[in-house]
């Protein structure tokens, strides 16, 4: 009698919810695949849905050229495990009733098309069949479904390995001298109608000194310079150097003196300083856990899929 894949019902829901973020589709060229890079059983990844997979990808914009081989070879990895899983379904008696498919291709249609009818026919300009899509639907659900099944979700991480990790890489975990400051930005101007920014920065230091407020002049001279209203933290080694270089002599609550740079003058408040200094294991432990259990999961996932590998023929080409 053959499993009836369904039976955890209580996952429906939450994989549902998974589809509907996951985003668009894939789109399927028209013309013939150009070649073929791998063969799972009976099913054929060709070079075309490799190279749309690459197309798709964040990653693609922010990896230099010099690694479009490296991710090409990652994309080639995900749609083998993809056809892998789904062969492990066919074979292994599990069973998807048509009207969980049905359920699941009404609530993508509304979220994306409103009816079948739009549905169709931007299906159809993307160079999709509703067919196709329903499928594509069906697959995704599978393969989530059976990752589900397989790969343990409540992974447990014991303090002892949360400190463990942490003490070997607390550089990750280590910040640097940082200020907090406001800032009066006088830029310079060669246009003989402006006045000159280190005169009047200058004469901006003498109120601040003689006791008018920083929040005064910042606000008087905020369209020149709009970030002098708000305070904001940098890291010390960021900055410029002449403001480096005056910032790292002063302490909470002290005024530089005018900065001079090529193109503005600076007024500085100091507002906080914080050395620098290593987040405790208390800051980082949130972090820390969710790094390893995504690690674990990894694991777990490559071991289930090297047992698939083991008993499914597959061939790169």
């Amino acid at each position: 009698m053959p499993k009836l894949f369904v039976i955890q019902m209580r996952i429906l829901p939450v994989t549902l919810s998974v589809i509907l973020i996951a985003g668009p589709l894939s789109k399927v060229y028209a013309d013939p695949p150009n070649g073929i890079s791998a063969v799972v059983h009976d099913s054929v990844i060709t070079l075309d849905e490799v190279e749309l997979a690459i197309e798709q990808s964040q990653q693609f914009r922010s990896r230099p050229r010099s690694n479009v081989g490296e991710l090409r070879s990652a994309k080639l990895e995900e749609l083998l495990d993809r056809q892998l899983i789904l062969h492990e379904f066919k074979t292994a008696g599990y069973n998807l009733p048509e009207s969980i498919v049905d359920e699941l291709v009404q609530e993508e249609s509304r979220a994306q098309f409103r009816d079948r009818a739009t549905a169709t026919k931007s299906l159809q300009a993307e160079g999709l069949t509703y067919e196709k899509f329903r499928q594509q639907l069906r697959d995704r659900f599978v393969i989530t479904a059976l990752r589900q099944k397989n790969i343990a979700s409540e992974i447990i991480i014991s303090p002892h390995k949360m400190e463990t990790y942490y003490q070997a890489h607390r550089d990750d975990f280590k910040l640097e001298d940082e200020v907090k400051m406001r800032m009066i930005v006088l830029n310079k101007s060669t246009e003989p109608d402006q006045p000159d920014a280190r005169k009047l920065a200058q004469e901006i230091a003498l109120k601040l000194k003689g006791g008018v407020s920083f929040d005064e002049m910042s606000k008087l001279y905020s369209k020149r310079s709009p970030r002098s209203t708000n305070a904001e933290s940098f890291q010390v080694s960021r900055l410029r150097k002449e403001l480096a270089e005056a910032v790292a002599k002063l302490k909470a609550g002290e005024l530089s003196d005018v900065i001079d740079t090529p193109e503005a003058c600076y007024l500085v408040l100091v507002e906080e300083t914080h050395p620098a200094h290593v987040k405790p294991l208390n800051e980082v432990r949130e972090e820390i856990e969710k790094d390893l259990k995504s690690q674990e999961q990894a694991r777990l996932e490559k071991q289930w899929i090297d047992r698939l590998k083991k008993k499914t023929f597959f061939r790169y080409f």
